[in-house]
């Protein structure tokens, strides 16, 4: 992904390092979970098609595998993500709201941490409104 093309809260994670470095699969799921595990009230689960799964709760806010992380949106944003090239439709479901998006480099991890971030704040506020 364009540096552009991500939230300024995320322009620090690829200080330091070339942001188009290919990182290794073990490091981006370590970035990752470091990141979104730090979060109030997210737990962190063994996922049922391998990898890991974070939830707010009971809702899942997404998970990953191996190089990529999927995560549900509205129909609405997951058309938007994909319009501005920040995810892709789901590698298994595409017609669904899920995306998936790649997590190889600097860029690539903040993109799906500030993703994650998205997931978590609209799982707050839906438990807010309730």
């Amino acid at each position: 992904m364009p540096a552009e093309s991500l939230h300024s809260g995320t322009a620090s994670l690829t200080t330091g390092a070339d942001s188009n470095e290919v990182i290794s699969p073990r490091a981006a799921a370590e970035r990752v979970r470091a990141a979104v595990g730090s979060w109030a009230g997210i737990t962190a689960h063994n996922h049922r098609f391998g990898g890991i799964e974070f939830r707010l709760g009971r809702r899942e806010l997404g998970h990953l595998h191996r190089t990529i992380a999927d995560l549900p949106f509205p129909r609405r944003i997951r058309d938007e993500l994909i319009a501005e090239g920040r995810a892709r439709p789901h590698h298994v479901l595409p017609q669904s709201g899920w995306v998936t998006v790649p997590m190889r480099t600097a860029s690539e991890i903040a993109n799906v941490i500030a993703l994650f971030q998205k997931s978590y704040e609209r799982a707050v506020a839906a438990r807010v409104d309730m």
